[in-house]
């Protein structure tokens, strides 16, 4: 599935109101869908970037033999859903960002599409 389709079926996860596939090396976005006048992917895309680099460092200096599935930010309206990407190699520097309706969304079946998504996802 190239990024265009991966979008598409993120967009179709029941509540989701945007999505970003965003490389977290340079914060840019390799590609949007949805969002609106109040959610700025591309700048979402920035920010969220800082919030992985964050969670990285914490989990290097606790030394955790882990890895970071995904993030989740709850808002009293929204979550905030980010899956961190591995490719063939195994190594993290794309993740998936989506952003749900808390009223219309389910949140486990969001992440169940979204692991569904990165399988199937060649950039």
């Amino acid at each position: 599935m190239n990024i265009e389709t991966a979008l598409k079926e993120a967009m179709a996860i029941e509540g989701a109101t945007g999505t970003a596939l965003v490389d977290w090396d340079s914060g840019m976005a390799l590609g949007t869908l949805g969002g609106g006048k109040y959610l700025d992917l591309d700048l979402a895309a920035a920010g969220n970037t800082e919030v992985i680099r964050a969670k990285m460092r914490t989990v290097e200096t606790l030394r955790l033999n882990d890895q970071v599935e995904d993030i989740l930010i709850t808002l009293n309206t929204q979550y905030h859903l980010i899956r961190l990407l591995r490719n063939a190699d195994g190594a993290h520097n794309l993740f998936l960002y989506l952003v749900l309706d808390r009223t219309k969304a389910n949140l486990a079946l969001a992440r169940h599409h979204l692991k569904r998504i990165e399988a199937e996802l060649t950039v």
